[in-house]
């Protein structure tokens, strides 16, 4: 059989099309992709629990799938829970961070009068002018504001089902990627299944775990520091700290605004410092030890990975961008022609996961859905 080799800019032409091609179908499909990945994940979570209810407790596998999803809904309801209702006690403060915001405008004002002379009435002027620009298009910014609502409670319930959905057919979906490819590969794919599960599970719960250290620090910081609302202020620094990069500085925002409202300056100060001290010791050792050994992505790929997902799915892509990029690299490390590709995603000098036998545990898992 006569074989074809094509040139290299042929080639770099396939590439570049597939990509382009793959992130048109990444934004069309954006309503669909995102629950789905988030329940994708959400089932690999849930996997050893339903597991423990199937054959443990001898639930029927609809039943461990539904408890499974349910007590994951639950869990993220009670968190929700606490931070309104932490949020809901900030409120009775916003009559000081008005008086606060008005004082702090009045001294902006004599400082931009001083420095730049410019007189009050100038500046009032164009502040006017700023706010009715503003209020012409609150109606657009308010209706942008529920539809934003409307998306991220469909994105929850979509996920939410999916998660089940997944759960419940997880057998035929392994037998329908191992029927899928030939025979001679099936061991490559139930390592690659095996290891996108080991990884993904050991992400998530190394977000959890990061995210519960970083609250736990940031609240007995600011307790110390004796700022109002520590507890919440803690909690709001943990969640945003999921996202890469982006969710420490929003947390930082938020957080002086918080203070600034409800303190001092000195209070402001400290806690500037302490959201510093807090991000570097999460990124030179929390971060590296529980979410950077379970995926092994350089910091380049990483930040890459950030803003491409920012771009096509918001904030949801840059938050799904990390465990896409990891199940890529799985893949190219056992296709040989993406071997070069795997490489570039990863660190340098690897360190291989260890693994138990994968092919038998899976094929067992298999046999017993086929019995049932």
């Amino acid at each position: 059989m006569k074989t074809y080799v094509f040139p290299f800019y042929v080639k770099l032409a396939c590439v570049l099309i597939s990509i382009l091609l793959l992130g048109y179908l990444a934004i069309l499909g954006h309503t669909i992709l995102t629950p789905l990945i988030f329940g994708f994940l959400c089932s690999v979570l849930l996997l050893p629990f339903a597991n423990f209810l199937e054959n443990r407790l001898k639930f029927p596998r609809s039943l461990s799938s539904l408890v499974s999803s349910v007590t994951l809904v639950l869990l993220i309801a009670a968190l929700l829970i606490l931070l309104g209702t932490q949020l809901s006690s900030l409120a009775k403060d916003w009559p000081a961070f008005k008086e606060q915001v008005l004082t702090s405008t009045a001294d902006l004002q004599l400082w931009v009068s001083k420095t730049f002379h410019i007189n009050n009435q100038d500046q009032i002027n164009y502040i006017n002018e700023a706010a009715s620009k503003s209020l012409s298009t609150g109606t657009t910014i308010l209706s942008k504001t529920l539809m934003s609502l409307s998306s991220v409670f469909l994105l929850l319930l979509f996920s939410f089902l999916y998660t089940f959905f997944i759960l419940f057919h997880r057998r035929l979906i392994i037998k329908f990627l191992v029927k899928s490819f030939k025979e001679k590969h099936s061991d490559t794919v139930y390592e690659v299944i095996y290891q996108i599960q080991y990884i993904i599970k050991r992400y998530v719960v190394g977000l959890v775990l990061q995210m519960v250290i970083v609250t736990i620090l940031a609240c007995t910081a600011f307790y110390f520091i004796g700022v109002k609302y520590s507890f919440l202020l803690g909690l709001i620094t943990g969640i945003f700290n999921i996202i890469p990069y982006i969710g420490i500085f929003t947390a930082l925002v938020l957080t002086v605004l918080i203070t600034f409202a409800t303190s001092s300056a000195t209070h402001v100060l400290f806690v500037i410092i302490t959201l510093v001290a807090i991000h570097v010791i999460d990124g030179n050792f929390i971060m590296p030890k529980i979410v950077g050994s379970k995926v092994q992505i350089n910091a380049l790929i990483a930040l890459i990975g950030l803003v491409l997902g920012e771009m096509i799915w918001g904030i949801t892509g840059m938050f799904l961008s990390i465990p896409i990029i990891a199940i890529m690299k799985v893949v190219f490390d056992r296709v040989p022609e993406l071997k070069p590709w795997g490489m570039l995603l990863g660190e340098e000098d690897e360190v291989a996961i260890p693994l138990e036998p994968k092919a038998e545990k899976l094929t067992d898992a298999i046999s017993e859905g086929e019995k049932d």
